[in-house]
C-alpha cells in the first residue's frame, strides 16, 4: 500500500515543453512504472505535439477528458505557476504537486484562498518541494530513486535535502519505505506535516513514520 500515488496513478506534466520539465519528467519515466503513469503534457502554445511520445495537450482539462490523469506534476516557471496549480485544480484533479520554487507568496495566498472558499477535492503538495514517491511503483519529482526501497514506513519532510537523508540512511540499514513525501518549504504551501501523518496512519501498509 502507498499514500497518495502508486502504479495506477496517471500523470500529466504542466511545463513539459521547458529544460526542467522535460528533464525530470524522462527521469521520472524511467523509474518503476513511469512509462505507463506520465501520459499527458500541457502547453497551450504546442497543443498535438508530443515529447518523447507523450501527448501535449492545450489545457489540464483535455488532458484528464482524453487521457485520464488524476495527478498533475507542475514544472512551470514562478510567475505562472500559481495559475497551473489553479487549472488543475479546476479540472478536478486528484492531486497537484507543484515543484516550482520561488512563487510568490501572495500568488500562493490567493489560490489557496480559493481552493479553501470552493472547497476543492484537489490536493496540493507544494510548491517548492521535491514530490513524492512510493519505491518501486512511482516517482513523481526530483528526487533521485535509486536511494529508496520498497517497504513500510513513510517518510515526510519539510526539507527535499532531509528528506534524502532520512531515505538514504533508513535504505542503508535495509529499511523500506511505503511513500516518500517532501512537503516544501515554502510559507504557503498545500499538505501540512499533519495531513500527511494522518494519510500514512490510514495506511495498512505504513507501520511506521
Amino acid at each position: 500500500m502507498s499514500i497518495l500515488i502508486d502504479r495506477n496513478t496517471r500523470v500529466v506534466t504542466q511545463g513539459i515543453t521547458g529544460k526542467t520539465g522535460q528533464f525530470h519528467t524522462t527521469a521520472s519515466r524511467a523509474y518503476a512504472n513511469g512509462r505507463a503513469c506520465y501520459v499527458a503534457g500541457v502547453n497551450p502554445k504546442k497543443a498535438g505535439e508530443n515529447f518523447e511520445g507523450i501527448p501535449i495537450f492545450a489545457t489540464v482539462k483535455d488532458a484528464k477528458d482524453k487521457t485520464g490523469v488524476n495527478v498533475s506534476v507542475v514544472y512551470v516557471p514562478p510567475p505562472f505557476a500559481a495559475a497551473a496549480i489553479w487549472e488543475a485544480v479546476e479540472a478536478g484533479l486528484d492531486l497537484v504537486v507543484c515543484i516550482t520554487e520561488g512563487i510568490q507568496v501572495r500568488d500562493m495566498i490567493q489560490v489557496r484562498d480559493r481552493m479553501r472558499k470552493q472547497r476543492c477535492r484537489t490536493l496540493l503538495l507544494g510548491p517548492n518541494c521535491p514530490g513524492v514517491i512510493t519505491p518501486g511503483e512511482l516517482k513523481i519529482g526530483i528526487m533521485p530513486g535509486h536511494i529508496h526501497k520498497q517497504g513500510r514506513v513513510g517518510v515526510v519532510s519539510r526539507s527535499g535535502t532531509l528528506t534524502y537523508e532520512a531515505v538514504g540512511q533508513l535504505t542503508e540499514l535495509g529499511i523500506g519505505q511505503s511513500t516518500a513525501v517532501g512537503i516544501g518549504g515554502d510559507p504557503v504551501n498545500g499538505l501540512k506535516h499533519l495531513d500527511v501523518l494522518e494519510l500514512f496512519n490510514r495506511d495498512p501498509g505504513t507501520d511506521a513514520i
